[in-house]
């Protein structure tokens, strides 16, 4: 049987009780739904992480426990052990600029201010890996204080009835990107109503 080419899955957010249902762990949510869908817990401490392993699927899942703007540490010690490529590391992480309901799959952008994707960079010296952009709109008023509180804040009860199908979506884009490639998953996913959850136009 042929080996499968290993994949490190990093979903970011911040670690403590206080954070586990902001928009800023939205990472953690999507990572930890694949994991289970595929056999996995993500529950072992390495790398200053809680990690997961799929065999059957050569899939490493790492949840950095070191807060979002030092992840780049431990995505670089993982990346060290296991010895898996830049590019194929994918991240999963909230993103400001799409609504929610939208994922847009890309590689080698910029950080756009997100701070733990700017510690990846950083940390690897390369934005060559890929992304899983997951939407969580934008604040009304857009300062940097109110983008910190936005992303630290909850879901509304509106946004959380969607929130569901925005996780399970992700998974199931993540699911394919490993079965058949990370442009067939953007092809599928990078548009609108993919996640099946947006509001009519």
């Amino acid at each position: 049987m042929e080996k499968r080419e290993e994949h490190l899955i990093v979903g970011l957010g911040n670690p403590d009780a206080e954070y586990s249902d902001t928009r800023h762990n939205l990472g953690f949510a999507c990572v930890r739904m694949l994991a289970e869908r595929l056999g996995a817990k993500v529950e072992r401490k390495r790398w200053r992480s809680l990690v997961g392993r799929s065999e059957a699927h050569g899939v490493w899942f790492v949840l950095p426990q070191t807060y979002m703007n030092l992840s780049g540490e431990a995505v670089k010690a993982a990346m060290r052990d296991t010895g898996v490529a830049a590019s194929q590391v994918w991240v999963v992480h909230d993103e400001l600029d799409l609504p929610l309901c939208r994922l847009r799959i890309q590689s080698g952008r910029s950080g756009a201010g997100h701070n733990g994707v700017l510690s990846i960079i950083s940390a690897l010296g390369t934005k060559d890996f890929a992304r899983f952009r997951v939407g969580i709109g934008k604040p009304s008023h857009r300062s940097s204080d109110v983008g910190v509180r936005y992303v630290l804040g909850r879901f509304t009860k509106a946004e959380s009835e969607k929130l569901q199908k925005v996780v399970s979506g992700v998974a199931g884009a993540l699911e394919l990107a490993l079965e058949s490639g990370l442009e067939r998953a953007a092809d599928k996913y990078n548009r609108a109503g993919a996640l099946g959850c947006e509001e009519p136009q």
